[in-house]
């Protein structure tokens, strides 16, 4: 079964690190954990109309919490640092958080 191209990118990640890459176009998402950088590239390339130079992944381990005597971890996800091409337009979505 093939997967489209909003089952693979869920979000973005928004932090002052993601913001100061989105200035050299590395856009920062959440994705899904069995998507591989093909799929990434060719998702990104479908939803925001711009050219993919690279994918970085990062897989993202849960954090332990602890609640009174029971813990537990948070759910583990995975990253994706996507590079734009020198001549492919920006991001809007990102264009405008900054």
């Amino acid at each position: 079964m093939s997967k489209i191209a909003q089952d693979i990118i869920l979000r973005p990640v928004i932090t002052e690190e993601s913001m100061l890459g989105a200035q050299d176009k590395k856009y920062t998402f959440k994705v899904a954990r069995d998507a591989n950088k093909i799929e990434i590239a060719k998702a990104v390339e479908e939803l925001f109309g711009v050219k993919v130079s690279k994918v970085n992944t990062i897989n993202c381990l849960g954090k332990l919490r602890r609640q009174g005597t029971s813990q537990g971890y948070t759910a583990a996800w995975k990253k994706a640092i996507v590079t734009l091409t020198e001549d492919s337009k920006t991001i809007d979505f990102f264009d405008g958080m900054m």
